[in-house]
């Protein structure tokens, strides 16, 4: 009987502790596509990286050309030659691989750029969001763009149109 009391009790906690809890649904996607700002910096991104592209095309275009030169004179040529223009293909990949990773790699100058241009309009947006989490006491607010899967969510929980508002977007 005791144990029945117990599992009662804790049955009951667990149900007003559930209900207790707000949370709201949001699109950060959706958030910021309608951000001028946002579009802003992505055209600038886009234009860098396809500016990068261009180049590293151009590099690789020069090293395809350095094969096929090396190809077809390579029965004429003398071992020291050879390999002289074998090191000289070795470093154009070498250089090549290296402006790959500088410009698209890993903290590359495209990361750079991103952090310089999108980074403000994604805090300002998380500042909106804490700022509505805030006022309306949401103890959770869900991201359903990306990261986390939402299988169903009420459309009244969804609250970008609220973020939206707060940072003055129409």
């Amino acid at each position: 009987m005791k144990q029945l009391l117990i599992g009662i009790a804790f049955c009951l906690s667990t149900i007003a502790t559930v209900q207790a809890q707000r949370y709201a649904v949001i699109d950060s996607k959706y958030i910021l596509e309608k951000i001028p700002e946002y579009q802003e910096a992505q055209n600038k991104l886009d234009q860098f990286s396809e500016m990068w592209q261009q180049e590293l095309d151009k590099k690789a275009a020069d090293l395809q050309k350095m094969y096929k030169d090396y190809d077809a004179e390579q029965v004429m040529l003398s071992d020291e030659l050879r390999k002289k223009r074998e090191d000289q293909i070795f470093n154009a990949e070498k250089t090549l691989r290296d402006l790959q990773k500088r410009r698209f790699g890993f903290e590359g100058d495209l990361f750079k750029k991103r952090e310089e241009l999108v980074k403000p309009v994604q805090d300002k947006v998380y500042n909106a969001i804490q700022k509505l989490a805030a006022e309306k006491m949401y103890d959770f607010i869900l991201d359903k763009s990306e990261g986390i899967t939402v299988i169903f969510a009420d459309p009244k929980l969804d609250k970008s149109d609220d973020i939206l508002r707060l940072l003055g977007v129409k």
